[in-house]
């Protein structure tokens, strides 16, 4: 990571803008994000763990303005929506917000994207590398439809938050634009892998607030306290949260993360990618599932600290007792009383009770491997076979 601090950051694009210097990298501390995605907003302020205490205890803000923005506007945006992606929207009311996903032929994941509807338009938040091709693909199944796409990246900027800070919230049409995230239970619909007797998602209140991009170098000069984005992603991780820039890639189907919990409605069907939905559900397993992994505290040959890094390779120990590559992490964070945590996607096969290795740096670090989807997760059809009575 690079310290921006009292020097002024390069432009970035959001969206399909460019967009002005990002003010909370002038303050003191400044460290910018090292990931290409998060380039223009930082990573911390100076001290990860007190930030990461006050984002959980709900005064802290996260500076997403990195983040795409898009609206919907049209009598028939919910309905489009709708028969495109895999939650059930029609009937999103003002004020209420889902996340839904819009997959490929075969199922695949190809965008993740959070809405909120305020009466008159649908608002679309997502990350800045997947506007531009959601963009198109949206466009060209317009047809005749009263819908009309925007890029508003360059007017609106996103703030995270676990808590109710005071903002000048957005609400060009009576409504304050807040995403709240459903991630804390499962949502109407949807269907939840993991056995955890109570999950760790139970106190995940996040939420993210639209505001106007002019107002930043207010919030930057308020009294507001302020945590970089490795604080949002510790908690993230034990929340057992996915997020599409980290968790998915081109292979994955949403069973993998467990995100039909809040991102995909069973009973709803017509959209693409359905069938494999309902399939794999139904009557099959995804062929990877996400764990949470705790590494053990590890140095290199010349005594420096070492942590995984995502991509890093996750191995497991074959039949043979020989070391085979199961998976790869995918997230990796120091939360403020967890240690080091990450997250992996690995074969579905892979023993959970197995004790995983990450290669990372020269060496392997043995991490304690916590099932979220378990290896038999999908296959949940019953089918009753009623005995016909006999005649005569």
């Amino acid at each position: 990571m690079n310290s921006t601090q009292g020097m002024l950051a390069p432009q970035i694009s959001v969206g399909n803008a460019p967009v002005a210097f990002n003010e909370f990298l002038n303050r003191p501390g400044a460290v910018g994000a090292d990931q290409a995605v998060d380039a223009g907003v930082a990573a911390h302020y100076g001290d990860p763990l007190d930030e990461q205490r006050a984002l959980a205890a709900g005064t802290a803000i996260v500076d997403l303005s990195h983040r795409a923005v898009i609206t919907i506007s049209g009598p028939d945006r919910l309905s489009w929506i709708n028969s495109l992606t895999s939650q059930s929207v029609a009937g999103l009311a003002p004020g209420e917000s889902s996340e839904t996903l819009l997959l490929n032929m075969t199922g695949r994941i190809d965008y993740a994207v959070r809405l909120f509807d305020d009466g008159t338009d649908l608002w679309l938040l997502m990350e800045r590398n997947e506007v531009a091709g959601l963009l198109t693909w949206l466009g060209s199944m317009q047809f005749a439809l009263r819908v009309e796409l925007m890029d508003r990246s360059i007017e609106f900027a996103t703030i995270g938050t676990l808590g109710q800070p005071t903002l000048p919230v957005t609400a060009p049409h009576g409504l304050p634009v807040v995403w709240r995230d459903r991630w804390m239970s499962v949502g109407p619909g949807g269907f939840q892998y993991a056995k955890a007797t109570r999950h760790p998602a139970a106190g995940w209140t996040y939420s993210e607030v639209l505001v106007p991009r002019s107002a930043l170098a207010g919030i930057v000069a308020s009294d507001i306290p302020v945590a970089g984005l490795d604080a949002l992603e510790a908690l993230r991780i034990a929340a057992w949260r996915p997020h599409f820039s980290s968790e998915v890639d081109e292979k994955t189907i949403p069973h993998e993360l467990d995100w039909l919990r809040t991102a995909v409605h069973l009973n709803k069907g017509g959209y693409r990618g359905q069938q494999t939905v309902a399939k794999v559900h139904n009557i099959g397993h995804p062929p990877r599932r996400l764990v949470m992994l705790y590494p053990e505290d590890a140095h290199s040959a010349d005594k420096h600290s070492v942590r995984p890094a995502r991509g890093d390779e996750v191995v497991a120990p074959n039949k043979d007792g020989a070391d085979q590559i199961v998976g790869r992490v995918t997230s990796v964070a120091r939360h403020f009383e967890l240690g080091t945590v990450a997250l992996a996607v690995i074969k579905r096969g892979t023993d959970p009770t197995a004790e995983l290795l990450v290669r990372t740096a020269g060496c392997d670090i043995p991490a304690r491997q916590v099932v979220i989807v378990p290896p038999d997760a999908g296959a949940a059809a019953t089918v009753t076979v009623s005995r016909l009575p006999r005649r005569g």
